[in-house]
């Protein structure tokens, strides 16, 4: 019989929610979004890395793009890359 797996990391669910900007809009509909992350990106954010209280969404040529949040590398980042923080990353929408 094989041993049951545990699986703690697995389906974190929601990483950050934005409280202020609850608190200081109306917010008429509701859509779930994914980001598109590099991968020491989402290490980073599972790292608790995350800054995106100033950021914003706009939509441009037909796709949805954040800006300004901001994703500081950990200090264990990989060498070959050159980690960007504040960089454009793409919404990927869900209709809730």
């Amino acid at each position: 019989m094989s041993k049951p797996t545990n699986n703690k990391g697995a389906g974190q669910g929601t990483i950050a929610v934005n409280k202020r900007a609850r608190f200081e809009y109306h917010i008429e509909e509701r859509i779930e979004a994914g980001v598109s992350l590099l991968g020491w990106e989402l290490k980073a954010i599972r790292a608790g890395k995350l800054q995106f209280g100033e950021s914003y969404a706009l939509i441009k040529d037909g796709e949805i793009f954040l800006f300004g949040a901001q994703i500081s590398p950990l200090l264990s980042a990989s060498t070959h890359i050159v980690p960007e923080a504040m960089r454009n990353r793409k919404l990927l929408l869900h209709k809730a």
